[in-house]
Parts: structure tokens; sequence; C-alpha cells
């Protein structure tokens, strides 16, 4: 077992990494009261919530709330499943929530429990690869509107991150490209000695071997704690940790949640914002070729769906929450290994990028 801590002063925390450590009991140590709530999906309850169970034991009066599995389901309607079952079940301000699933489940408990009674303490337990490197991580949480990804929401750490890597052999192959495209992410904005890395081993790492599925969800989580630890409520250097997501939540709003996984969508939203960048002049087309390449490898997107058009993009960019005072703001590469958050592009070059579609790269 590998343990990173997130340092944010008193409300800091530790994130655990290892295999079967949803056998280990280790977050009873993080839970105060004598009450919990797990919460998890259709998809994730029949595999692990019975091994949770037994790990807690009985020391507990625990109850269950099982979602909906699905982007789609990420609402405030399915919100209020949370909080009927914490009322019907009568538990107080010493409760515990835990989310056992994806991203999904873990900004929606962790939404919940910054509501429930002005502020309660969860848990996260992410399953997947998506939610393990990056959603569980930070205290970021929320649900979506029709109009907006994530645009409803808190930040509220957890009290322990929980990542159990043997869970990931029951992932589907497309859940497992999904979060390597925020696995890539970290390496192009923050560490191009990690992105050689990932470039060195992703077929190996496709093929689900553990220890080095185990090196870059560390690595991954440890970038994203010493971001989260200099910029907990994203004023300034954690925008970073969007690469591609400004463009990714408008495919995934023009969609329909749940059509485009959503690291599929930051996958082709990541190759926009490297074309953009390219465009500027600010990286190279041997840069292009390399991220292309790896996110190939990674089975993931390089383009948009066909048909989006270049003013529904900017339509839906427009309630990016990284729009201060009606300027959109976009995260760039300066240089592989290195992002920026700016507004100073080239209008005339956005709206090429936003045309490329399938030829994304190819005239920077």
């Amino acid at each position: 077992m590998q343990t990173l801590r997130v340092e944010l002063g008193d409300r800091s925390y530790p994130i655990f990494i290892g295999q079967n450590l949803l056998d280990a009991g280790l977050m009873k140590t993080y839970i105060k009261g004598k009450q919990v709530l797990i919460v998890t999906n259709e998809t994730v309850a029949p595999l692990y919530l019975q091994r949770l169970v037994t790990s807690l034991g009985d020391s507990y009066k625990l109850d269950t709330v099982v979602l909906p599995d699905g982007e789609a389901f990420k609402t405030l309607e399915y919100l209020n499943q949370i909080f009927d079952g914490l009322l019907e079940n009568r538990h107080n301000r010493t409760t515990t929530l835990i989310a056992l699933g994806g991203g999904v489940v873990g900004d929606m408990t962790g939404f919940a429990a910054a509501c429930y009674q002005r502020g309660v303490e969860f848990i996260q337990v992410p399953t997947t690869l998506l939610s393990q490197v990056d959603s569980s991580v930070g205290g970021k949480t929320g649900v979506n509107h029709a109009r907006g990804k994530n645009m409803i929401g808190a930040f509220h750490q957890p009290q322990c991150v929980v990542i159990d890597t043997e869970v990931l052999n029951s992932l589907p192959d497309q859940e497992l490209s999904a979060g390597m495209a925020e696995v890539i992410k970290y390496g192009l904005i923050y560490d191009a000695e990690f992105l050689r890395f990932l470039e060195s081993n992703i077929q190996s790492l496709m093929q689900r071997n553990p220890m080095l599925l185990a090196e870059a969800i560390y690595r991954s989580c440890a970038i994203k704690a010493e971001v989260v630890a200099q910029d907990e409520k994203e004023s300034g250097i954690r925008a970073l940790l969007n690469l591609g997501h400004t463009f990714g939540h408008a495919i995934e709003a023009d969609q329909g949640y749940g059509n485009w996984l959503h690291g599929e969508a930051v996958g082709a939203g990541t190759m926009m914002a490297a074309d953009l960048s390219c465009r500027q002049g600010w990286i190279s087309k041997a840069d292009i070729q390399r991220i292309r390449d790896l996110l190939l490898a990674a089975g993931l997107p390089i383009a948009p769906p066909e048909g989006m058009s270049a003013e529904r993009f900017k339509e839906l960019m427009s309630v990016d929450k990284k729009v201060l005072d009606g300027q959109l703001r976009l995260v760039l590469l300066q240089r592989l290994g290195m992002a920026v958050v700016t507004d100073q592009f080239d209008a005339a070059k956005l709206e090429q990028t936003l045309l490329a579609g399938n030829q994304l790269g190819e005239c920077c």
C-alpha cells in the first residue's frame, strides 16, 4: 500500500492506494459516529457492496442507497434519493457517507454530504480509473444541469480516499480508456517525465499491468494532491487540471450526458486544445503527433462528433465555469509538461480549431 496526503491544514486527508483495500477496514478510523450511509450504483453494488459492508463489521447502523448507473442520472432529481435515504433512516450530524463507485457516485455523494444538515463527513472509495485519479481527490462535488456540466455543486473535502486497484479488473475497456484521458492530462500539463513514462508503457497500461497501473495512479494523485494543496477552490493553478474539459464538456452537453463518456469527451477536447496551442505557435506539429499517438493508443477519440458546429461549441462553452465577465478562458499548452489558463488566444484560430473536425493538428 502507498499513501499520499492532501495538505489542507485541519482538513488534510490521506489517499490510500493498493490492492484489496476494500477488505482492509482502513476507513473505520475515519468514521466518527455510529451511522453510515453507503451510496453506490446498480453496476457496482453486485460486485463490491457486500465486501465493503463486511469490512466495516457490525459497529455501525449501516444503510445503503443504490442509484442508477450513468452520467444521465447525475441530477438534482436523483440526488434526492440520497437525501431520502438519510432522512428516512434518521441520520444525524455525526453520520458518514461513503461513495462506492465512479465519478458520478462520488460527486453526488460528496454534494449530498456538503448539503445534509449543512455538512456531514464522507469518504471516497472510487471504483473506476477516472475517479481514482481525478474526481475522488480534491473535494469538487456536484451535479449536472441540462445547460451545463457540474454547474451546481460545492467544495467539500472527504475524510480519506481509498483506492483499491484490484477493482479495475472488472472495469470495461471503454471505461479504462476514459480514465486514461485524465492520466494523460497530468503529463501534458505538469510533468513531461510522467508523459514519457506513459508513452513508454501505454500498451502495458491498457493491458492492465498491475504494477504500472498502480504507478500511474500514484503519480496522477500526487500531482493532483500538490495542485489542490496550492489552490483548493480553483482560483489559480487548479484550473490547469481542466485541460480539454471546456471543449469536452461542450461535447457531453451536445451529445447528451452519458452518450460520450466524460473521459472520451476529454480525450477529444485535449486534442482540440493541443490543436489551438499549435496554431498559436506554442507547441510543434511533432508535439501534436505525440499527443495524437498517445490518445489513440489509449483508445480515445481524437476528434469531436461529426456535425457539431462551431456555433454550437461556442454556445455551450460560453457557460463554462472558466468564463469570467463574459470572457472565455481556455487551458492551453505552452509546451509539453506546461500549461496556462488564458484568454489571450486568437479568436480566428479558435474558430479554425472548432471547424477542423478530423483534421485536428494538420494545419499548424
